[in-house]
């Protein structure tokens, strides 16, 4: 359904970089997101002066100082210095955004060194706005989008810039591991 990429292509100063999207702001209204905050939290603008702000924050992001970035002190670094809770709580969109990130430059792969930071944040505002669009689908909440949760939420991919037109076709398109719900990792595939 959403068009990402893959986890070797490097990320350019135009991939979603600050200003939220109206399919953000479409998604958000709902559910009291303010997308200006967590923009202005991440700084992933190839300005001066975003790259001093994100120099500074890999810092207070990495408290033992090593130069790296686990997945746990990213996820550390969202909730005690960004303070953005609301992108703390979706674990499924901090995951593949660390995941997207590690590896681009000749660094430790497990880890995220400081040339894989601001893709890091970029994928993680892209990937955030993408589960909030998987929330409204699955009505549920039990984090898979059933196939009559997907036929009931049609209209919305709509306001998001998408069409669907057969929705049991896309459905299937989607589901790629033929299990008859849609997780996340295949939303986003």
């Amino acid at each position: 359904m959403a068009s990402h990429h893959n986890a070797h292509d490097r990320v350019s100063a135009s991939d979603a970089a600050s200003a939220p999207s109206s399919a953000s702001r479409a998604v958000g209204e709902h559910h009291g997101i303010d997308w200006d905050r967590i923009s202005a939290a991440l700084p992933t603008e190839q300005t001066v002066e975003d790259r001093r702000k994100r120099k500074a924050l890999f810092h207070q992001f990495d408290p033992n100082g090593n130069g790296v970035l686990s997945l746990a002190e990213i996820d550390r670094g969202i909730q005690d210095v960004l303070r953005l809770e609301e992108v703390f709580d979706c674990k499924p969109a901090i995951m593949r955004a660390f995941q997207a990130a590690k590896g681009l430059s000749d660094g430790a792969d497990d880890y995220l060194d400081p040339p894989e930071f601001r893709p890091c944040l970029v994928y993680l505002k892209q990937y955030f706005e993408l589960y909030q669009m998987f929330l409204r689908i699955d009505s549920s909440r039990d984090r898979r989008v059933s196939l009559s949760e997907f036929k009931k939420a049609v209209p919305l991919p709509s306001k998001w810039g998408l069409r669907v037109e057969n929705p049991e076709v896309t459905f299937n398109e989607i589901d790629n591991n033929h299990s008859d719900v849609i997780l996340f990792d295949e939303f986003v595939a």
